[in-house]
């Protein structure tokens, strides 16, 4: 899922799960390393919703969330930013982060 500003609210703050939010750009490597890492948890954890943000387009929120170095994941529970994780990381350590196992 995509998100914008304009469906952020819906999407992230008002859900009714935890939301992973991926904060990526189409020029960076590892974004794109971590990618199929980000589709597997979201395919193994139907507990969470996962979106990404392009931080070209979207600027304000990568600003909101002070994203100064992608890719950067955060999960939002009850539309707050909760747990961040900065760089890229293989599925196993990130599940381990936002506390998924």
């Amino acid at each position: 899922m995509v998100i914008t500003e304009s469906n952020f609210k819906a999407e992230v703050e008002d859900s009714d799960k935890p939301v992973l939010v991926d904060f990526w750009a189409s020029w960076c490597g590892p974004c794109k390393m971590l990618a199929p890492v980000v589709e597997q948890i979201e395919k193994e954890h139907p507990e969470i919703k996962v979106g990404k943000v392009n931080i070209d387009e979207e600027m304000g929120l990568a600003q909101k969330f002070m994203v100064v170095s992608i890719p950067t994941l955060i999960l939002f529970k009850n539309g707050k930013p909760e747990i961040t994780s900065v760089g890229y990381q293989g599925k196993e350590a990130l599940e381990e982060v936002f506390k998924l196992k």
